[in-house]
């Protein structure tokens, strides 16, 4: 029994071949070598692409697994040649050892007083900043922006000293702030804190995308600069403000080298994580100079690295979503 249309079906495509065939008889040299390359690339890319993602998932995957694993093993096993990946002896004591040891309920509540709260006066005062280089025109405006790109070209290491100088002796006097939470809420309070530069720089791009109109309307309703800023800007770059929040988390979470020169004291993560080799030796051994073998050690170690990386894997987690659609609205991936 025939199919209806399969007649006119077969002779269309029949048509369509003899039609192609025809086209690239009438190609000239280049064209037929063009399309057979890009034919190609089209067969080739895919392998491509692959082994690009298969390799970095490994450099990025490798380290996180290898740290779960030591993480949740018995130091013996680091020294038993069969065991890779799976521990032989599942065990949650060395984490727990190892939240003793940093003392992990007193230091996170540091950590997180230090570190959101910074966070978020900085975020205020670099989006005010951004937004003053977005949309006014000033006396030294191009000077003070050059000062801003110097805030990201110059490490943090080259102003440390005078820095450290300045709060030791605060305003020149005998006032010491030296182990203060007040060393790291002022620069932030200044939009000087860490990485504030492209914090700035951020802010200033996505304010400079924004419609002048808006501002343009809120002006002609009798509203000021600052409250249109904050009730008409602001609403607007809610994205650029989440971005901004998770960058300056992560760098007051992660920060050891500032943090250590303003403080003595263990009393953030990545300072309690610093030094948590001593640490180690201190409350497990008893002896901060005691010789333990760190293939053995190494299980603590890796125990503390997850302990650290927790709470912001858990922060990215629940705002992944929020995070790229704005970093793709703020046009930060080009």
């Amino acid at each position: 029994m025939a199919i209806p249309g399969s007649n006119s079906l077969g002779d269309k495509k029949f048509e369509a071949k003899i039609s192609d065939k025809v086209h690239k008889a009438s190609m000239t040299k280049e064209q037929r070598t063009y399309l057979r390359n890009k034919s190609l690339l089209e067969k080739v890319w895919p392998v491509f692409r692959f082994l690009i993602l298969f390799g970095l998932c490994f450099v990025i995957l490798y380290p996180l697994i290898f740290m779960i694993s030591c993480a949740f093993r018995l130091q013996t096993d680091m020294n038993d040649p069969t065991v890779m990946w799976i521990p032989r002896h599942l065990t949650l004591s060395v984490i727990k050892e190892t939240a003793e040891a940093m003392n992990f309920g007193e230091t996170l509540k540091n950590t997180l007083l230090l570190n959101i709260g910074c966070s978020l006066v900085q975020v205020v005062t670099c989006a005010i900043t951004g937004y003053g280089f977005a949309r006014f025109n000033f006396k030294g405006k191009n000077i003070l922006f050059a000062i801003v790109i110097l805030m990201i070209l110059v490490p943090q290491q080259i102003i440390l000293i005078p820095q450290y100088t300045q709060f030791r002796y605060f305003m020149g006097t005998n006032i010491n702030l030296i182990n203060s939470p007040l060393t790291m809420y002022l620069p932030a309070l200044m939009a000087n804190g860490i990485r504030a530069g492209l914090m700035i720089l951020i802010f200033r791009q996505f304010f400079k995308g924004l419609p002048k109109e808006l501002e343009d309307a809120a002006y002609l309703d009798g509203c000021a600069p600052f409250r249109t800023f904050v009730q008409i800007m602001v609403p607007n770059a809610k994205s650029s403000f989440l971005i901004v929040f998770l960058f300056s988390v992560v760098w007051y979470w992660n920060d050891y080298y500032v943090s250590t020169s303003f403080f003595t004291e263990n009393k953030t993560i990545a300072l309690m994580l610093k030094n948590l080799d001593t640490t180690l030796n201190t409350t497990l051994f008893n002896s901060a100079t005691a010789q333990v073998s760190v293939r053995e050690k190494i299980v603590w170690m890796e125990a503390g690295c997850l302990i650290s990386i927790t709470p912001i894997l858990v922060l990215y987690s629940c705002l992944q979503k929020q995070f790229v659609e704005g970093i793709e609205r703020s046009g930060l991936t080009g």
